[in-house]
């Protein structure tokens, strides 16, 4: 089966302007939003820097199981709240998402 052929769900990155892309189901969620520039934050990819955090809004459902790596940066209150690590969670169905922007430095030169 080719990925045109494979199932697909739908991510909605609610930061990004509601942005809506179509991606294969068991897809890496961080993957997803480098590909289809979701603009989920990120430094390192690998679940050590926290730097993808992000709130499931809608779709928690369709997620994977809790990492051990997310749990170094979420709280349980966090994950009961729907936060996970994007580079961590695999996405099984349609699900929606948000962050908090990153923000730049803004100096008097800018």
């Amino acid at each position: 089966m080719s990925d045109t052929d494979a199932p697909h769900l739908t991510v909605t990155f609610i930061t990004n302007g509601m942005k809506v892309v179509s991606a294969p189901v068991d897809s890496n969620l961080l993957r997803v939003s480098l590909r289809e520039q979701g603009g989920i934050p990120f430094k390192c990819g690998a679940g050590l820097c926290g730097t993808c955090r992000c709130l499931i809004e809608r779709g928690r459902q369709h997620l994977d199981a809790v990492k051990p790596k997310e749990r170094r940066h979420l709280t349980d209150d966090d994950i009961a709240n729907g936060y996970r690590m994007a580079c961590q969670t695999f996405i099984r169905g349609d699900v929606a998402v948000s962050w908090t922007p990153r923000t730049t430095p803004q100096g008097p030169d800018r």
